[in-house]
């Protein structure tokens, strides 16, 4: 039953990776990311200081979060697997708006090619 469960969440978190080419990722403005849902809307979103960092978010609730909670501004460069904070990332977006944070645009760019 466990892997049963490990199986379905892998799914629902890789199915809207599917048909979208690591190609199509485009670095794009960290002030029209939401850093809570981790996509790109186009537009300006609400930013939030936290320890002299900019990070944003899309409402109230996103902007809580981002206010108490570390998790919420740290993720993982895929490329190296270290751990990067978000208002210093550069940022990638897929055409469905999901986004991957970066240390480096040389990392962005050896994701986009692999």
């Amino acid at each position: 039953m466990k892997f049963n469960f490990l199986l379905a969440a892998a799914t629902l978190l890789f199915l809207p990776l599917l048909g979208q080419a690591s190609t199509d990722l485009k670095e794009v403005e960290s002030s029209k990311v939401c850093m809570v849902n981790d996509t790109y809307f186009g537009r300006a979103q609400i930013p939030v200081i936290v320890s002299e960092n900019t990070y944003y978010g899309c409402c109230e609730n996103c902007k809580k979060t981002l206010k108490t909670s570390q998790t919420s501004r740290q993720a993982i460069d895929p490329v190296s697997k270290k751990a990067v904070d978000k208002s210093k990332a550069i940022i990638g977006a897929l055409p469905d708006g999901k986004v991957f944070y970066f240390e480096s645009r040389s990392n962005l760019k050896k994701y986009k090619n692999k």
